[in-house]
């Protein structure tokens, strides 16, 4: 099996109305997670936290973020283990973020360079 990152975009489940909604949410993604870890597909992977640092050009210049009103912020990612980019992609339509109309799932296969 071949490695790969799912990067979370949007779709921010803390962000629902209840925290029954929440508490649903949260659900779907241990249902989903123990699916892929149970037929053998995930690997490891974090909620990321909304604080941090960015890095830019060549003077490294610093500065606070992400910032979470972004689109493009990555919430989360996922290491899962698949057959090809094609059962990665079919996999990742199971995800939780894709219950909202912002949620994006990037798959990334992962270089293996015999480490």
């Amino acid at each position: 099996m071949k490695d790969f990152m799912l990067l979370f975009r949007g779709g921010d489940g803390r962000k629902l109305d209840s925290p029954e909604e929440v508490q649903a949410h949260m659900q779907k993604w241990m249902v989903w997670i123990k699916d892929l870890n149970e037929k053998g597909h995930q690997a490891g992977g974090h909620p990321l936290l909304d604080n941090g640092k960015t890095i830019s050009g060549t003077k490294n210049i610093v500065s606070d973020g992400p910032f979470t009103e972004g689109k493009e912020i990555v919430g989360g990612y996922l290491l899962i283990k698949a057959d090809s980019l094609e059962q990665a992609t079919e996999l990742s339509k199971g995800c939780p973020t894709l219950d909202f109309e912002d949620g994006i799932v990037e798959i990334r296969p992962i270089q293996n360079n015999g480490m």
